[in-house]
């Protein structure tokens, strides 16, 4: 699945988006596999109440399910003005 970062998210990974192949059930197993990859994601998804997720271009809780997702992407709340 394409993974897909964005503004802070995307800094401290280090590039907007890669393909992953991956085994995980729901958003946060896919969170936990990220993590344990390096340091640089464990800071990026250290604090997942400061993030939101969608799957397939739509909003979607952490416990969501990844069965048959084609893209899940992470970026911080948007504030409007």
């Amino acid at each position: 699945m394409d993974v897909l970062y964005f503004a802070w998210v995307r800094e401290r990974i280090g590039m907007p988006r890669e393909q992953i192949d991956s085994k995980a059930a729901t958003v946060m197993d896919l969170v936990e596999e990220l993590r344990a990859r390096e340091e640089r994601y464990a800071l990026a998804f250290s604090d997942i109440s400061a993030l939101r997720v969608a799957v397939d271009q739509e909003l979607v809780d952490f416990d969501t399910s990844l069965s048959g997702a084609r893209e899940v992407a992470f970026f911080p709340p948007m504030t409007g003005g």
